[in-house]
């Protein structure tokens, strides 16, 4: 979940549906609620980690944070040396869930395809649209928290490709988070001259800003969606199948980076010297081309690895 999170296009909630605790997850969250912060405050720490299924969510925060560092790194130098191969291989991971999802729905009827087909649209829809500019507002930047973190609730959306159609990609992963990263080295190495920094703290208060934001919309929006789970588990599914489906679009392997340019033309970059990604430019492959091919087989890989999370998590949880 923590690599499928941060690449742009890819929802970390497909993981958590294909593997088999989506519903976990989302009940789970809903636990952290009024009751468990009286838990909380009352030093009942025992009971609150009880309440709130500590043990699954301290595993699966543990499993993102070390993935950001780790295997979402290695992902980040595969997609710049090899883009096509690795988007391919989120590709079939996606063509795999919409099969294994769709295999298990239950009874299709007109106002359950009417809603997979919305979902569809809206995920499509999301592809197509063009990026804003970049907004340092707080109020903005506490939307985009509450937004972006959809990509770990609903599968089918990405958090980091609704930051970059929001324009604060740049500035919320990567210049917040090196102006974090910049600080605690200075605390190291004992050197506080960073709190007179004015660009270094004004970064971090967007750092803060965004997680509030982003905390506000995780809590928010895991109690719609298992409220919506409860009542309507097959309307949800279906506009859950829509959502993957339509970001197919998003994860077709054969495109090529848009960057985004200054007025006098030239590519913009960000605070680390890297160019700034607006979007991408979608084109048809060669067949008679070996790379193309070596990018079905991956394609291929990609549909099998659903397959080995689809039959462990029937195993995980048997119905």
């Amino acid at each position: 979940m923590g690599t499928a999170n941060k690449v742009p296009g890819i929802s970390g909630g497909v993981v958590a549906y294909v593997a088999g605790f989506y519903e976990e997850f989302i009940y789970s969250l809903q636990k952290l609620n009024l009751k468990a912060l009286k838990l909380l405050v009352n030093g009942r720490f025992r009971v609150f980690f009880e309440y709130i299924n500590g043990r699954f969510l301290s595993l699966l925060i543990l499993g993102e944070t070390l993935s950001y560092f780790t295997v979402s790194i290695g992902f980040d130098v595969l997609i710049r040396f090899y883009p096509i191969l690795v988007w391919a291989l989120f590709f079939g991971m996606i063509l795999g869930s919409i099969y294994y999802i769709s295999r298990s729905y239950g009874e299709w009827t007109r106002r359950n395809l009417f809603l997979l087909v919305t979902g569809v649209l809206v995920g499509v829809g999301t592809s197509l649209l063009d990026p804003a500019t970049q907004n340092e507002n707080l109020m903005f930047v506490f939307f985009c928290g509450m937004v972006s973190i959809s990509g770990m609730t609903l599968p089918g959306l990405s958090g980091s490709f609704i930051l970059i159609l929001l324009g604060n990609y740049v500035l919320l992963m990567v210049d917040s988070i090196n102006a974090f990263f910049d600080t605690m080295v200075w605390i190291v190495q004992g050197d506080f001259s960073w709190w007179n920094d004015t660009a270094n703290m004004d970064m971090l208060l967007i750092l803060i800003v965004f997680v509030l934001g982003s905390i506000t919309g995780l809590i928010s929006l895991s109690h719609l969606l298992g409220w919506t789970i409860k009542h309507y588990r097959n309307e949800t599914n279906a506009v859950i199948i829509g959502f993957i489906t339509g970001s197919l679009g998003v994860v077709w392997p054969w495109k090529k980076e848009v960057f985004k340019k200054t007025l006098d033309g030239s590519i913009s970059v960000d605070a680390s010297g890297a160019p700034i990604l607006e979007n991408y430019s979608r084109y048809w492959p060669e067949i008679t081309d070996t790379h193309t091919w070596i990018a079905v087989v991956m394609i291929t890989i990609g549909f099998a690895s659903v397959y080995i999370l689809d039959r462990y998590g029937n195993k995980a949880n048997p119905v």
